[in-house]
Formats: C-alpha cells, sequence, structure tokens
C-alpha cells in the first residue's frame, strides 16, 4: 500500500512591514528669497539702527531681581553696541544661509523664534543706553509686566480654543470679557466679597456664551455677525448701567478694591522665577491651572476626543452616537465662563474698578492668538505672551530715555501692530479646525 505524502504546507512568516518616509516638499526659491531678505533686513537693523546707532561705550544693564528679594541676584551688564551688532551679523547669517539653501520647516520656526530673541535683546541693549551711564533697565518687571498683561488675553484664548475646537467661532470673547468686568466690579462692591465678584463674572460670561451657543447652534444664525452683535450688546449694557447707577455712586457700586499678592512659600523665594510666577493673586493662579486643565482635558480624556471630533467632522461625530449640539453647547458655555472670568482680572484682579470698554479690544487680541497659536492651548499661550510683551514694552518705554525719542502713540500702537504682523503672517499658512464655524443640522 502506497502512502501519498501530503503537499507541503508553507511556513509561516512575518508580516510584511511597510516603511512610509515622509518627504518633505523643498521650499521654493520665492519663498526662499522672501524669507531670506526679510531676516537680512531685521539683520542689517540691528547691525546699523540699534549696534552702532547706540551710544558708544554704553554697557546695558538689565535688573534681574527686585530691591527687597531674599535671594540677591547681580545685574545682567552687556556691552551694548558689540551685542545689538553680533547678534545682527548671526541674524543676516541666517538669511543668508535661507537664500542659498533654505532651512526646513521645522528648522524654520527655531530659525524666527531665534530672531525675534536676538532683536529684542538687541533693542533693549539699545533702549538701555539712552540714559545716563550706569543706568539699569528693569527687566525683571518688564517679564512681570508681560505675565500680568498677558493673563487676560490667555484666558481669553483658551476660552476662543474651547469654542472653535468645538467648530463655533468665538467673536463675542470681547463681549464675555466686558460682562464678567462689569459683574465682577458691581457684586464684589455689593456683597464686599471679590470672592463672590469673580463668581458673579464668571457666570455673566457663560451667560453671553449661553446667548452665542443659542443662537448659533439652534437658530443657525451666521456665527461671526453674531459675535459682533453679542460684543455691541455688551458693550452698550454694561455702559448704560455704569452711567447710571456705578458711576454716581462710585463708593457703593463700584468699589470692589482688588485682591493682593500672595507670596507662595519657598517658590516665591527662587531667583527670577519667584518673583515672576509665584507671587501674585488668585486670579493669576487659577489662570495656571485652567491651563493645564484646558489642554490636558482637551487632547488626553475621551470628552476632548469628542469635542475635537464634533469640531472636525459633526457627522462622523453624529453617527458613531455624539450628541453635537451638547457638545457643542458645553464647550461654548464652558468658553464664556473662562472668558468671564478673564473680565473679573481686568477689574478684581487689576485696577479694582469697573470703567466703560475696560477690554479694549483685549478680547479680539485673544482671538488672533488663537489663530496664531494655530487653535492648540499651548500655542495661544505662547501667542499671548508675545502680545502681554508688546503691551508692556510700550509702557516701559514710555517711561525710559531712548538713544532716539519715540512717539507715545507709536508706543500705544505697538501691541496691535504685534497682533496684526502676526497674524498676517499667517493668512493661509494654518487651518482652522475643519467645521468651524459650519452650522450642524441633523438630517
Amino acid at each position: 500500500m502506497t502512502s501519498q505524502a501530503s503537499p507541503a504546507m508553507p511556513e509561516p512568516h512575518a508580516p510584511d512591514i511597510v516603511v512610509r518616509s515622509v518627504v518633505e516638499v523643498p521650499v521654493s526659491i520665492r519663498r526662499r528669497l522672501v524669507t531670506g531678505g526679510a531676516l537680512i533686513l531685521v539683520g542689517l537693523v540691528c547691525v546699523l539702527l540699534l549696534g552702532i546707532g547706540s551710544r558708544s561705550g554704553y554697557d546695558a544693564s538689565f535688573q534681574l531681581a527686585p530691591d527687597d528679594a531674599r535671594v540677591k541676584v547681580p545685574n545682567l551688564t552687556l556691552p551694548a553696541r558689540l551685542t545689538a551688532v553680533l547678534l545682527g551679523l548671526v541674524v543676516v547669517g541666517l538669511g543668508a544661509f535661507q537664500i542659498a539653501r533654505g532651512f526646513r520647516k521645522r528648522a524654520m520656526t527655531w530659525v524666527l523664534s531665534a530672531t525675534g530673541l536676538f532683536f529684542m535683546v538687541a533693542f533693549l541693549c539699545w533702549s538701555a543706553t539712552g540714559g545716563s551711564k550706569g543706568s539699569t533697565l528693569d527687566l525683571l518687571g518688564l517679564m512681570q509686566q508681560s505675565i500680568f498683561l498677558a493673563i487676560p488675553l490667555i484666558l481669553g484664548a483658551l476660552a476662543g480654543v474651547l469654542c472653535e475646537r468645538a467648530g463655533v467661532i468665538n467673536v463675542a470673547i470681547e463681549g464675555q470679557m466686558l460682562s464678567g468686568a462689569w459683574a465682577g466690579a458691581l457684586v464684589g462692591t455689593l456683597v464686599h466679597n471679590n470672592g463672590f465678584g469673580v463668581a458673579a463674572a464668571v457666570i455673566a460670561g457663560g451667560l453671553m456664551g449661553l446667548l452665542l451657543a443659542v443662537f448659533a447652534i439652534r437658530y443657525v444664525v451666521d456665527q461671526v455677525v453674531l459675535g459682533v452683535v453679542l460684543n455691541v450688546l455688551a458693550l452698550g449694557l454694561t455702559g448704560f448701567i455704569y452711567d447710571a447707577l456705578m458711576q454716581p455712586n462710585q463708593d457703593t457700586m463700584n468699589n470692589p478694591g482688588f485682591f493682593d499678592p500672595i507670596k507662595i512659600p519657598v517658590l516665591g523665594d527662587v531667583p527670577i522665577v519667584g518673583p515672576l510666577l509665584f507671587n501674585t493673586n488668585v486670579i493669576v493662579y487659577l489662570t495656571y491651572v485652567l491651563i493645564v486643565v484646558i489642554d490636558v482635558a482637551l487632547f488626553r480624556t475621551r470628552w476632548g476626543l469628542r469635542a475635537r471630533a464634533v469640531g472636525e467632522h459633526p457627522m462622523a461625530a453624529d453617527t458613531v452616537g455624539i450628541n453635537v449640539a451638547r457638545t457643542r453647547y458645553r464647550n461654548v458655555v464652558f468658553g464664556g465662563m473662562v472668558a468671564g472670568l478673564a473680565g473679573a482680572f481686568l477689574t478684581i484682579g487689576a485696577v479694582g474698578a469697573f470703567s466703560k470698554n475696560i477690554s479694549s479690544g483685549k478680547g479680539f487680541i485673544a482671538l488672533a492668538a488663537v489663530i496664531f497659536g494655530r487653535w492648540s492651548p499651548r500655542g495661544a499661550i505662547g501667542a499671548a505672551l508675545l502680545f502681554g510683551f508688546a503691551d508692556a514694552l510700550q509702557t516701559v518705554l514710555s517711561f525710559t530715555q531712548t538713544p532716539v525719542t519715540i512717539p507715545s502713540s507709536f508706543l500705544a500702537m505697538l501691541p496691535y501692530l504685534a497682533t496684526l504682523f502676526a497674524v498676517a503672517g499667517l493668512v493661509g499658512r494654518v487651518r482652522a479646525p475643519a467645521a468651524d464655524g459650519e452650522p450642524y443640522v441633523k438630517g
């Protein structure tokens, strides 16, 4: 009896692994020429105007610690002219390399950041030579003021990110801030408790957010036009109540005071970092917490994944069982509450009283920070700090004697110019969430 051999079975083998390499598109010659030429121009400004244009033989001295600091930090002293010239030459070299070879996209981000830093150091060195020899520029105070002025912008930007990641454009940040500032000052004065004032500001901002949500989500009103209308409503309503009640009764209706700084033990004594971050008021500390909570919630939780899905593709999110309307309502109302806290900072956290149009366009700058930060909490915070620095710089320069007198009107434009140039440089280069501003009506 003969046996038939069974056919040999193929031996199992590991699945093929396909490795895909990402090929970066080379930068066009035209773009290299434009960006490289701009870098060379900035470098030449540093060399010729800020370097050679500074006073010869002067050193730039920068104060890095308050006078009453427990740990003394010596002043930073740099040769003003030499520092500006060297930094300018480095920027010129970066521009020449960009024209000749071109930086990769990721490297270009660092090049632009370094260029901005070098230009600012050169500018501060030039500014420090305007006074008498041996005078000192309070660099720590400038950084403290930058963070202080950036707090409402950071909160406003976080409010914008929360809304737009869920697909609703929040142009009404300005009105939400203004409502929060008014409610915080009024309630804080009436009950003689600024904690209740902060709560009232958050509620007022949330109510403005609810108005935005109802008309944008349920009644499908154009979100940009709606935001402008809500801003006008907040401006008119708070201005009317201020004129009718708060201004004639300043002591009883518009005198909440403000939160005193709270110094955190140990951390507040750390050189440079302590006075910057850990010797401030309670609203700033709340901002630190919100920065972490919102960033983690959006990118590390199921709630954040659903919110981002609604902002990118609401129909697909609805198909898998996500309630699109409810998600958008929640994000918009929460965003309004965060913007209301920004308004509370303008009154209870800063000046201690409400005045008409106290927000002064900060909501729109916060919206620009959202775009500049590419709709991410971290990017928006960085943009808000940049705009806060521009605002603080114009304040410091107005009290600083520079080698060439800078008109006060130009200084007042600095934060708005920084906003304009920052956003204009990103036109066509950043992508909003795909469904941002698009109403969704369930079929």
